[in-house]
């Protein structure tokens, strides 16, 4: 049965105990995650449909690329043309929310929870989560760690093998551990790749 106080208290950001909240979608989500993960899934897509309602939000040409892992997946709502390379983990104990037109290169995992730094604490198992969101347009390299309560605002691009513990802002390129701006992106950037595209287009005609 579900406690309306912890489940608030896990909303809001504050500690709550994960054993009290008793919320079945952890369990609810666990069949469906092993279907897919064993699937066929670049010629059958009805484990990913299966997949499908268990999120808070998929879009229908959401593409997952096996395995992903979701604590629960009501708490995660993608936006439209989203695309995840393999081995996505997102630990959505809050709200994960993605914009339109994100790309997830391998091994990216999404944490919204955290625990206490004060060992004596931390051993009493409570914890905290705070929402992650991820903005429109936005690139994230491989082995990227985003952190709780993080934002990433739209027009980002996130280098491989970064950990980003604090807000990452529009049209920036960040990387690092911790992740950090390196610089803006640019209408330099726009007149290069437009020029590339340019190219590729003519060659392949």
């Amino acid at each position: 049965m579900k406690s309306i106080i912890e489940w608030n208290r896990m909303m809001e950001g504050k500690l709550y105990n994960p054993y009290k909240v008793g919320d079945d979608s952890w369990e609810n989500i666990r069949e469906a995650l092993k279907l897919f993960n064993e699937s066929k899934f670049w010629k059958d897509s009805s484990a990913l449909e299966n997949l499908k309602q268990f999120l808070g939000s998929a879009p229908d040409d959401l593409v997952l690329t096996p395995p992903v892992y979701f604590d629960h997946g009501d708490r995660i709502f993608f936006g439209k043309h989203f695309y995840a390379n393999t081995d996505l983990t997102i630990l959505d104990e809050n709200k994960v929310i993605f914009g339109d037109n994100v790309f997830l290169a391998p091994h990216v995992s999404i944490y919204t929870a955290g625990h206490p730094i004060d060992a004596e604490i931390r051993n009493t198992h409570v914890e905290y989560a705070k929402p992650v969101t991820i903005g429109s347009d936005v690139w994230i390299g491989g082995n990227t760690v985003i952190n709780p309560g993080v934002t990433i605002g739209s027009n980002a691009v996130i280098g491989s093998g970064s950990v980003v513990t604090k807000d990452i802002p529009d049209n920036t390129v960040a990387a690092g551990n911790p992740c950090k701006v390196i610089r803006p992106i640019t209408q330099e950037d726009k007149n290069y790749w437009t020029i590339q595209y340019e190219e590729y287009k003519t060659a392949s005609d």
